[in-house]
């Protein structure tokens, strides 16, 4: 475990929900949190630096930084007590921090591709999606970035005797600092590549405000009309086939990007996200398919296929109307590679 070497983890971010799809549908993109990792013959016992989003405030210590109490939560479980030493990490990270583009969901997955390689323990995709959904126990985004591509997922209802013994989300990676923790059940989440068409790229429009995801699930209803269940189950079903055919309709993409679940209940946490989602239609813009939340927000994601520039300034100027917010956005391809680690 301690001998010398070099390997390099990137992980994409991810847009969950895409409007029906709520705490179901991923896609992974094209802006990759990555991470440099060597282990030395000699140095510091630990040395991580970070570039990018987050760079003042992100915690660069073993036992607080996301990616490496991740690691050590994996080593933890295979009885592996503390990090090899020396070891040295550069992390860069592009994706904005609290805006709904995984951008914590592309940490627990690098922490876990960090913890496999730094144990040489050689899990397989499937049992490294297990460790993923033991810190992040919804599936859409860690299924996305892990696996690439346009996902569809789910958490299988387990047997409470498979999880006993086995410490909450919330405290789980703190006791795997002091104490050997249980490994996670086998086959927690499944999840389904879906097609995509090639011609659909993705305009994340980012507001330079964070919505927390546990305030956004906060805002959300305890009970459902069976109407508005409906109305989603509807749209999913279209939209999972939809939007894999070539050429993309988009009267039939941007209908079934409807959603009664969750946006209407998280217009209060984001100035203007009612007049985006009804003003900026496939009917005034050209090569626009769809535009929903992504993830818990506040980024807006739109679906399109030419006019990029023209309908992330819409979204931008009203944005601008509702609260004066500063924007930025990227255009960005869904990538089918997954997170990957690299011997170097």
């Amino acid at each position: 475990m301690n001998t010398p070497r070099k390997f390099h983890i990137k992980s994409p971010c991810s847009t969950a929900n895409i409007g029906p799809g709520f705490d179901v549908l991923g896609i992974s993109l094209s802006l990759y949190l990555t991470l440099d990792v060597e282990i030395l013959k000699e140095g510091k016992d630990f040395e991580m630096t970070y570039s990018g989003e987050g760079a003042k405030d992100v915690p660069l210590t073993p036992e607080h930084n996301l990616i490496t109490k991740t690691a050590l939560y994996v080593l933890s479980a295979n009885g592996i007590s503390s990090l090899p030493k020396p070891l040295k990490i550069h992390v860069h990270n592009p994706i904005p921090l609290g805006r709904g583009l995984g951008s914590s969901g592309a940490a627990v997955v690098s922490g876990v591709l960090l913890g496999n390689a730094l144990g040489q323990l050689k899990l397989g995709r499937d049992r490294l999606l297990d460790y993923c959904l033991m810190i992040e126990r919804h599936p859409d985004n860690v299924a996305a970035a892990l696996m690439g591509g346009f996902v569809a997922s789910y958490l299988r209802e387990l047997d409470p005797k498979l999880m006993e013994g086995v410490p909450a989300s919330e405290s789980l990676l703190e006791i795997a600092l002091s104490q050997k923790v249980p490994q996670p059940p086998v086959g927690i989440g499944h999840y389904v590549n879906l097609g995509w068409a090639k011609e659909i790229k993705c305009i994340a429009i980012v507001p330079q405000f964070q919505v927390a995801t546990a305030k956004a699930r906060a805002v959300l209803p305890t009970q459902y009309h069976r109407q508005d269940v409906v109305f989603n189950f509807q749209r999913l079903a279209v939209l999972t086939t939809a939007l894999g055919q070539s050429p993309p309709n988009a009267e039939l993409i941007y209908n079934a990007m409807q959603d009664k679940v969750h946006q209407p209940y998280r217009k209060t946490l984001i100035p203007g996200l009612p007049e985006i989602l009804s003003t900026i239609t496939y009917e005034k813009y050209d090569g626009l398919l769809g535009i929903c939340l992504s993830g818990a927000g506040p980024t807006i994601l739109a679906l399109a296929t030419k006019n990029f520039d023209e309908i992330a300034e819409a979204a931008i100027a009203l944005f601008k109307q509702h609260g004066n917010f500063e924007c930025f956005y990227k255009v960005l391809d869904v990538v089918n590679d997954g997170s990957t680690c690299v011997d170097l």
